[in-house]
């Protein structure tokens, strides 16, 4: 009889096999076999479930959904229609860029030592299924927190992550260009993961990463289409002593070269990960 510990060798071994490319959520094939195993067993992540037996209708969903993952390429979060960020679980949709950001791990450290206090108003700009700004609504259970983003299947998505967590109360979901639609206002904490792949990389993307929207994607030539465009309203949007927190990934040298005189900061990131910049404003 098959247990839990032998189904997910031979899942792992599999996704090993087929060559895979990993980095939504999950950074290797055991971790991926777990989650996977997990979910269509319907048991907890546990070390005392390894030993349990699984049955012929549990080896076969996971066999079956295993399929599509090698056959297509999709990422498993897509699959499994859930997923987990900086220690929370999100719905997510197949319209919607995965949550991966390695934001995450600095949320859950607070911003320490880089916010002088906590924050009461927090905006998550390109919030897609809303997990960054959710999981800081999370940290800092005294803020009102706007999450934005221009797709409305994102907008919509957000508000059901929104709703999953119980924060109806403090935090809203917009549908805005940036900062187009919003209403006049700033806020002590900004955090973005804005579409910042640049061309080149765009066009050598693994077959996982393009069944994600290319909007989510896509920074422009250099990658900072948007992010150039966050910069510009700072200025008028972020509170005195406040912080940006912002992803740029792999186009962090050509945001250093268009702007060498900002004094960016890049922490080191919990979980890993590169490319996230932290920038203050004077008081």
């Amino acid at each position: 009889m098959t247990d839990v510990a032998e189904l997910v060798e031979t899942t792992a071994a599999r996704l090993g096999a087929a060559g895979v490319v990993f980095g939504h959520g999950f950074d290797s094939a055991w971790d991926e076999a777990v989650a996977h195993v997990l979910h269509d067993t319907g048991l907890p992540d546990d070390r005392r479930v390894l030993g349990t037996a699984v049955t012929a209708d549990q080896r076969r969903r996971v066999s079956e959904l295993l399929d599509r993952r090698i056959d297509d390429r999709v990422p498993l979060a897509y699959l499994l229609g859930r997923c987990r960020f900086a220690g929370h679980e999100f719905l997510i949709e197949p319209d919607v860029v995965v949550p991966r950001s390695p934001i995450g791990g600095l949320i859950e450290q607070g911003f320490a030592p880089w916010l002088s206090r906590p924050p009461q108003r927090i905006l998550d700009l390109c919030c897609g299924s809303g997990c960054i700004g959710i999981a800081a609504a999370l940290a800092f259970p005294d803020a009102e927190v706007d999450l934005v983003d221009v797709d409305p299947r994102a907008v919509a998505l957000a508000r059901r992550n929104v709703a999953l967590h119980r924060l109806r109360s403090r935090v809203r979901v917009r549908e805005s260009n940036l900062f187009d639609r919003l209403p006049a206002g700033t806020w002590d904490l900004i955090l973005s993961n804005p579409p910042y792949v640049n061309a080149t990389d765009m066009g050598a993307l693994p077959v996982e990463h393009r069944h994600e929207p290319e909007s989510g994607l896509a920074g422009g030539d250099d990658g900072l289409a948007l992010v150039v465009r966050i910069l510009a309203a700072l200025p008028q949007r972020l509170e005195a002593g406040g912080l940006l927190v912002c992803e740029v990934g792999a186009s962090a040298p050509a945001l250093l070269k268009r702007y060498p005189r900002l004094e960016f900061v890049w922490p080191a990131l919990p979980g890993g990960g590169e490319g996230v910049f932290l920038l203050s404003q004077a008081r």
